[in-house]
């Protein structure tokens, strides 16, 4: 269903539940640049909605699907918590716009425990290669996209860009694995038992790497060569973001423990075993 549905939403909710994990968001800056008013819509206007519904069937506990784009590119990396925040897509403002309403809310009623995870870059599927990411169309991120074309689905990898100030010229970002991500919604549920409030925190390992990187772990990984093409740098991307993640290792007990050999191994492993994904057609 439909996050902005109020009503059914809300009979959802009326069954009875302890906490919320709110992941119904869109989330490609590519996209978020050339549809908005999409994005405020879905990310903003439906998240007051969950809120609302939330509010009046006495659910006070949320874990917020958050993200690092609303950091911005005035920053250098590792990026904390603390740093001022200036995203630069709609994507990255409709998030801080979701975490702010989080943060007068609990200023208003301390009584709610809400935590805001800001996500780097989820990549990778469960090991068992059951569980894996199959974007409808053509993939906005640089994982699928990846596997689908060492899957044969798709020619090539478009980079995009390749002048930007890292060691080899292409976006470095700090990617974390999804059991790993899982983990830290755990961790955070936990956390906020104990922890009335709003809380900010990073989800990723601390330690970014290039496309360039990414491709040959992936090549290891697979065996397979990924061809790929240079392409314009996209608007709205920054050129380098990984997360300082001191505070979610002590307030949450939480660590990533997979590197991007395991995130290339278990994303190969669920698309070879699932060469067209799951076989569903869009919602």
């Amino acid at each position: 269903m439909d996050i902005r549905d109020r009503s059914g939403l809300g009979k959802v909710l009326d069954g009875g539940f302890d906490a919320v994990i709110h992941f119904a968001g869109r989330k490609a800056v590519g996209e978020s640049v050339t549809d908005p008013l999409g994005y405020w819509d879905t990310n903003v206007a439906g998240s007051l909605v969950l809120l609302q519904e939330m509010s009046r069937t006495g659910i006070t506990t949320l874990v917020f699907s958050s993200s690092c784009t609303v950091y911005g590119n005035t920053a250098e990396a590792p990026f904390a918590e603390d740093l001022p925040t200036a995203p630069i897509n709609p994507y990255g403002e409709t998030k801080l716009a979701v975490e702010q309403m989080l943060a007068a809310l609990a200023a208003a009623q301390p009584h709610w425990r809400l935590a805001s995870l800001r996500y780097f870059n989820p990549v990778g599927a469960h090991p068992s290669g059951e569980i894996g990411e199959d974007p409808h169309g053509i993939p906005d991120n640089l994982m699928p996209y990846i596997t689908q074309v060492a899957v044969g689905r798709r020619p090539q990898l478009q980079v995009f860009g390749n002048d930007y100030d890292t060691p080899d010229g292409t976006g470095v970002r700090d990617y974390i694995h999804v059991v790993d991500l899982a983990r830290g919604h755990v961790a955070a549920l936990a956390y906020l038992a104990e922890h009335p409030g709003h809380s900010i925190h990073n989800l990723g390992t601390g330690r970014g790497y290039s496309v360039l990187e990414v491709i040959g772990a992936f090549e290891r990984a697979s065996g397979r060569r990924i061809p790929y093409a240079m392409a314009p740098r996209r608007e709205g991307d920054a050129a380098a973001a990984w997360a300082d993640t001191r505070r979610a290792q002590a307030a949450l007990g939480w660590k990533a423990k997979r590197d991007i050999n395991a995130m290339c191994r278990d994303a190969w492993n669920w698309q070879r075993r699932n060469p067209n994904g799951f076989g569903n057609e869009p919602w």
